[in-house]
């Protein structure tokens, strides 16, 4: 089992000294990653995960955040949960998550994406909210299309998309691609990540039964698709308040991944939640 953490902007603050702070004690205690999450734009009575949020609830740029703290750490992996893909130009998104993954020498390597559950976010990117599962499938295909590509270039022509020949370098650090994980909590997504992810992170708050059933969706439409559903990862959230019985089940149910958000917003706690569960579940005296 792999364990990361969060950082939620939201939540923890947006002081750089802090970020730079809990990324680094996040990485001396073992963790794997470090996630961020995103949202564009909020509004006046915006609702997330079905509570209403003020809108001034701060979100800095989860990939500038991410280029920032790759400078501050050695070996922690860099992770969205989740990036809006139907909202970033797959071209340009290409290559700053190649740059990235260049500049930190292979440790982007946890890109979650998802579409977006707030109407206004794809209003103000010019979006039609219907056609974000479409949109979002085709920056899929662009994206490894892109990465793979030689200095002949690639062509793609879909419904938002067209493009001839077109050659981008640099390709990621170390492959001719990224993996690219399928956020969400529903059945589409659990389609999305058999057909076209490296993995499915189910959010939401389901019952277990509901659960395995949407992890079971994932596997038979990988293999629908010709694909090996056993190379699919598994990642799911928690807290600090893990117990030994929660990461059994989370075993059984085959979770590969386990990204733990934080409980405090003091930043003293916060340290010590990392160490604890480090002491508990990372071999780590901290």
């Amino acid at each position: 089992m792999k364990f990361a953490v969060s950082y939620s902007t939201a939540h923890l603050g947006t002081d750089p000294d802090r970020i730079v702070d809990y990324a680094q004690h996040a990485e001396a205690c073992g963790f794997e990653g470090l996630y961020l999450p995103e949202h564009l734009v909020l509004h006046p009575g915006a609702q997330l995960h079905g509570f209403e949020v003020p809108p001034t609830l701060p979100f800095l740029d989860p990939l500038d955040t991410l280029a920032y703290v790759a400078a501050a750490t050695d070996r922690l992996l860099l992770g969205t949960g989740v990036l809006l893909l139907p909202y970033r130009h797959p071209v340009v998104l290409a290559k700053q998550l190649a740059t990235i993954d260049v500049l930190s020498k292979g440790r982007m390597r946890l890109l979650t994406v998802g579409l977006g559950a707030v109407p206004a976010e794809a209003a103000a990117t010019g979006v039609d909210f219907r056609t974000r599962g479409r949109r979002a499938d085709e920056a899929i295909d662009i994206l490894r299309l892109l990465w793979s590509g030689d200095e002949n270039g690639v062509s793609f022509h879909g419904e938002f998309f067209a493009f001839d020949h077109l050659v981008q370098f640099p390709k990621p650090y170390r492959d001719t691609t990224l993996p690219i994980h399928i956020g969400g909590s529903s059945a589409p997504a659990a389609r999305r990540a058999g057909q076209r992810g490296d993995g499915y992170f189910a959010g939401g708050a389901l019952l277990p039964d509901q659960r395995a059933a949407q992890w079971e969706l994932a596997r038979t439409t990988a293999a629908d698709a010709g694909r090996e559903p056993d190379r699919l990862e598994y990642t799911r959230w928690s807290g600090f308040d893990m117990t030994d019985e929660r990461l059994a089940a989370f075993t059984a149910q085959g979770v590969d991944r386990v990204v733990m958000s934080a409980g405090s917003a003091d930043p003293e706690e916060q340290r010590d939640e990392l160490s604890q569960f480090a002491e508990r579940f990372l071999g780590a005296d901290r």
